[in-house]
C-alpha cells in the first residue's frame, strides 16, 4: 500500500492490472487493497476512466499508519510475550525484527498501550530445552531445503547412541521440547525424534520430496502429546470434584469427550494409539483420577504404584504435610 501510495503522490495514475503485476497477485486482491486505502485509511482516491488509473482527487499528506484496536494491541502484546520462548534459537531474531517493523507503525498512544500491556503479561514455559545453536540450524535447515539428516541419537534408557538416517518432515515445539518429525530411512516409517537427543546432526547431498499426504496434525491425532504406536486403545478416566475444577475447560485432545458427572466430578474420554503420555500424566494426578478403561492402563498405573509404596514405605513412617494449592 505504501507503494501504491508513492504512485498516487507522482500522479502515476496506477491501476489494478498493474497492482496485480508489480506484486504478484490477482486484481481482486488489488482492487481490495485500493478500497482498505479509501475506507479504512480515508485517503482521497478516485479512478479516471479516462486514464485508466487512480489519482488523488485532493490532498493526501503523508502515508497514514493502520490505527488499531486495544484488542489488536493485546495480540501484539501476546505476540512479543511468545517471542521469549525462543530466546537462544535461530528463531529469536528474526521474529523480534518481525515485532519491531510491526510496532513501528503504532502511534504514541497506541505504544503507551502496549507498553502498559506488556507489563501485566508473561510467559512462563515449563523447563524448556537448553538451546543448541548448530543443532537447531542444522535440522531446520534439512527440513527447509527437504535434504536427508544423518545424526547420532539415544533414546531413552539406552546406554549408547545408535546412527539414524532420516528424510526431516517437520519441526515442532510442545511442553518446552523440540521435536523432529521425520522418516526413518532404516525402520521404513515415521519417527518422532527429541532434538535434545540428537548428536553431530549432518546434512546429506541427497534431497527428497515429502510426501503429499503427510499432516502433523494426522500423524499424531492419535497421540496424548508426541508419541505415537500402533495401538488403539479407548482411553476413560473419572475424576473427583477437585481434579474437575483444576482441569476443567482444557483440551488435551481434539476429539476429547468431557462429561460433567453428578456430585461434581467429570469423566475424560479419548481415543489414543499409545499409553505412555497419558500414563505419565494419570500418576500426576494421583488419587484424584481413576483409570476406568482401558485394562492395559490400569495395570501400568498400579504397577507402578506398587514400586513407589515399595520404595517409599520401607524404614519409614507415613506423615502428613500441608498442601500449597489452597
Amino acid at each position: 500500500m505504501s507503494r501504491i501510495y508513492g504512485w498516487l503522490r507522482g500522479a502515476e495514475y496506477p491501476n489494478c492490472a498493474r497492482i496485480a503485476s508489480e506484486f504478484e497477485v490477482d486484481r481482486k486482491t488489488a482492487f481490495r487493497d485500493v478500497a482498505f486505502m479509501q475506507d479504512r485509511m480515508g485517503l482521497p482516491i478516485a479512478y479516471d476512466a479516462r486514464k485508466h488509473g487512480y489519482f488523488f482527487t485532493g490532498p493526501a499528506g503523508e502515508f497514514p499508519g493502520v490505527r488499531v484496536t486495544e484488542r489488536e494491541l493485546f495480540g501484539l502484546c501476546v505476540v512479543h510475550k511468545a517471542i521469549e520462548q525462543y530466546q537462544g534459537t535461530p528463531l529469536q531474531q528474526p521474529l523480534e525484527l518481525a515485532f519491531e517493523k510491526l510496532a513501528g507503525q503504532l502511534d504514541d498512544r497506541e505504544r503507551f498501550t502496549l507498553q502498559n500491556l506488556d507489563e501485566v503479561l508473561s510467559f512462563r514455559p515449563l523447563a524448556p530445552n537448553d538451546a543448541d545453536l548448530r543443532r537447531f540450524e542444522r535440522v531446520s535447515r534439512a527440513v527447509a531445503e527437504r535434504r536427508a539428516l544423518s545424526f547420532q541419537y539415544r533414546k531413552p534408557g539406552e546406554k549408547a547412541a545408535a546412527a539414524r538416517r532420516v528424510h526431516p518432515y517437520h519441526l515442532m515445539e510442545y511442553g518446552g521440547r523440540w521435536y523432529l518429525l521425520a522418516y526413518d530411512l532404516e525402520r521404513r516409517d515415521i519417527r518422532t525424534f527429541v532434538l535434545g537427543r540428537m548428536w553431530e546432526p549432518a546434512l546429506r547431498s541427497e534431497r527428497f520430496v515429502r510426501p503429499k499426504d503427510f499432516d502433523p496434525k494426522k500423524q499424531l491425532g492419535q497421540s496424548f502429546g508426541v508419541m505415537s504406536g500402533r495401538g488403539d486403545y479407548e482411553v476413560v478416566i473419572e475424576m473427583d470434584e477437585w481434579l474437575t475444577d483444576v482441569l476443567r475447560g482444557r483440551r488435551w485432545h481434539p476429539r476429547q469427550v468431557w462429561t460433567e458427572l453428578p456430585g461434581g466430578g467429570s469423566q475424560l474420554r479419548l481415543r489414543l494409539s499409545c499409553l505412555e503420555e497419558i500414563e505419565q500424566h494419570v500418576l500426576s494426578w494421583g488419587t484424584h483420577a481413576n483409570v476406568v478403561g482401558p485394562q492395559a492402563l490400569r495395570e501400568r498405573v498400579a504397577a507402578t504404584a506398587r514400586a513407589l509404596e515399595a520404595r517409599y514405605m520401607v524404614g519409614t513412617t507415613s506423615t502428613s504435610s500441608p498442601s500449597c494449592g489452597k
